[in-house]
């Protein structure tokens, strides 16, 4: 039975389709349609490893600091003649030593994941502008944009790299151990130890692999552009953690979805779009978000209410 919540966030979706449809039909012009697919995908591989870090009853608010850190290093090896497969692999494996860094201290230290991943959103953000002087990586070989494709090409190769992995990682999550783990380690820490899962070990991979992914999404921004900024990435978190938040992920873990990610990333990126359309003026879109954002995490709190079972206590006089 399909979640409640994505049923109504795919309901709200195509709501707004119909609104925008007769009223604003160029919203779906070709041209503003490639612009949101080319814009949202690097975000939503980074929502990706997001929500299984949330999963787990974890949170990162250090992915765009990743994020920047992991376009810089790109665009570093792409001058240096590192061949585009080799370039992947780098700038994947560099996010991923970076996530590693936040899932030992949060899984093995025991400290807590939002005191952990503020502290290096602070530290690789200021550690990232004293290494680059806040200088952009330029010059970028011709063969790196768009991964030597044309940029017609491009979103088809960008979309299919998102498909696979929103597919895969869907996937695993319902049939393979390692992501029921995911699933148990967010429920109940404790009864998941009890049942002789290795809950540190759990928290520590996917805060790594969210890593990887954030490095991915991070080359598939930089090949879009001639130039990669050392700022990039700013805000980012606020994105990705509303559209896993929005799609009906539990913030304390252990419920939701891929699909739920995906459609709340969905939802989110409309929204500015579709008030610049509809001629209401763009700064209405972070309060609509943030609207959004109350919204869903008030009806989590409801839901864990709801769900809440009551213990009554019995006193019997002696």
């Amino acid at each position: 039975m399909p979640d409640r919540r994505v049923v109504s966030v795919a309901l709200t979706i195509a709501a707004l389709s119909a609104v925008l449809a007769g009223t604003a039909p160029g919203f779906f012009s070709r041209e503003n349609l490639s612009d949101l697919l080319l814009g949202s995908l690097p975000v939503l591989i980074v929502a990706m490893g997001t929500t299984l870090v949330i999963l787990t009853g974890e949170i990162d608010i250090s992915v765009g600091s990743v994020f920047a850190i992991c376009g810089i290093v790109a665009g570093l090896l792409a001058q240096a003649g590192v061949p585009m497969p080799g370039t992947i692999l780098l700038t994947a494996m560099a996010g991923a030593v970076l996530g590693a860094l936040n899932g030992v201290l949060v899984a093995y230290a025991a400290l807590p994941s939002i005191v952990v991943t503020l502290a290096t959103m602070v530290a690789l953000r200021d550690g990232l502008r004293w290494a680059t002087e806040g200088a952009w990586v330029q010059n970028l070989p011709a063969d790196f944009q768009w991964f030597g494709l044309s940029q017609a090409a491009y979103p088809y190769v960008a979309g299919g790299v998102a498909a696979a992995l929103q597919l895969s990682l869907s996937y695993i999550l319902r049939h393979i151990a390692a992501g029921r783990a995911v699933y148990a380690t967010g429920s109940d820490p404790d009864a998941a130890r009890l049942a002789g899962l290795n809950t540190a070990l759990v928290k520590s991979a996917v805060f790594t692999i969210a890593g990887a992914l954030t490095g991915l999404g991070a080359l598939l921004n930089a090949v879009r552009f001639n130039q990669i900024p050392s700022n990039a990435g700013i805000g980012l978190e606020m994105k990705v953690i509303a559209a896993v938040v929005v799609g009906g992920v539990g913030i304390r873990g252990g419920r939701g979805t891929l699909t739920g990610t995906l459609l709340g990333l969905v939802l989110l990126a409309m929204i500015g779009p579709a008030l610049v359309f509809l001629g209401i003026n763009a700064y209405w879109e972070r309060a609509m978000q943030g609207a959004i954002i109350l919204t869903a995490v008030a009806l989590d709190a409801w839901r864990a209410r709801r769900q809440r079972p009551e213990v009554t206590l019995e006193v019997q006089a002696s």
